[in-house]
């Protein structure tokens, strides 16, 4: 049975229904397609660009078949016709067009290693970056909030924020706050209704429109807890939070490139618990004293260690 993709109907929670990727489902389909209908498939996968603003008939000139032909090529991959097939293409343009095909070469390197000087480069960009953006005043605000509140929780969603989430949570409890770090949707809206005035949020997002994130802090705030955003400048995450961390990093056009934002919010992270660190000084120099000496017990090692390798 062909493989189709079922656009979600309309809701009324606020959510737009997704977009459907109909690049994937045309080449998930490509071996159910009738010979014509492949050669209608290869014409729209090799030139995107051409299919979205082509005709019926010079798409079907092209692919070497009829018009019917492409018109029944659109409603086995799902479509109502031409004019929704196209429709769902441009839109798959719009959202994807940098992985569609590769960009200009990049320059030949020395070492052998694609990019190398633009990873490195980036890397120090985004530091740089941090560093003209980010106000000392605020890192020691967002410092005595975490020292004075009586538990910490970190969110955040996806592959960058949710490993930054479980770093901030990391470098915190080594100086004795009470914190902890979630990335389930579900989790973060039942943690934010169990908060109270004395409780704190740290809410990570590297654009700041992450919808889920943002309606866990506002449903922290309405129990009156209080929040941290490392986030976009500008963004509606900031817009909400008590005290904003933010620093913008565009991103590399290549997408082949990870993100050098990572490198940024980190530092941000790293600034904002060495000023937790000397806040709760000496407390907190008890509890690292404590960590490294069952760690050396535990593996053995030298003092200048990375703390819990």
């Amino acid at each position: 049975m062909m493989r189709t993709h079922v656009p979600a109907e309309p809701r009324s929670d606020g959510y737009t229904k997704p977009i459907p990727d109909i690049l994937s489902i045309i080449k998930d389909s490509y071996a159910e397609l009738r010979p014509a209908e492949r050669r209608v498939a290869d014409v729209v996968l090799a030139d995107v660009t051409f299919a979205v603003g082509a005709s019926n008939a010079e798409i079907a000139r092209r692919a070497e078949a009829s018009e019917p032909t492409v018109t029944r090529f659109c409603r086995a991959i799902g479509c109502e016709g031409v004019r929704d097939f196209k429709l769902k293409l441009a839109q798959s343009v719009v959202v994807g067009r940098l992985y569609l095909a590769p960009g200009e070469p990049s320059p030949p390197t020395t070492d052998g290693s694609p990019l190398w000087s633009v990873v490195f480069g980036e890397a120090r960009n985004a530091i740089a970056a941090v560093e003209r953006s980010i106000d000392p005043a605020e890192i020691l605000r967002a410092a005595d909030m975490v020292a004075n509140a009586h538990q910490v929780v970190v969110f955040g969603l996806g592959g960058s924020s949710t490993w930054l989430a479980n770093e901030t949570q990391n470098r915190l409890f080594r100086y004795g706050v009470v914190a902890i770090s979630h990335s389930d949707p579900y989790v973060l809206k039942m943690t934010a209704a169990t908060l109270k005035p004395n409780d704190l949020v740290i809410a990570i997002s590297g654009t700041g429109r992450t919808r889920e994130v943002i309606e866990v802090v506002e449903l922290a705030k309405h129990y009156r807890a209080r929040a941290i955003g490392i986030t976009a400048p500008d963004s509606e995450l900031a817009a909400i939070c008590d005290v904003k961390l933010t620093v913008d990093i565009p991103e590399y056009p290549d997408p082949l490139k990870p993100t050098a934002s990572r490198y940024a919010f980190l530092l941000i992270v790293d600034l904002l618990a060495t000023a937790v660190g000397y806040r709760l000084d000496p407390s907190a120099r008890e509890t690292l004293r404590r960590i490294k000496y069952t760690v050396l017990n535990h593996r053995k090692g030298k003092v200048l260690e990375p703390l819990g390798d």
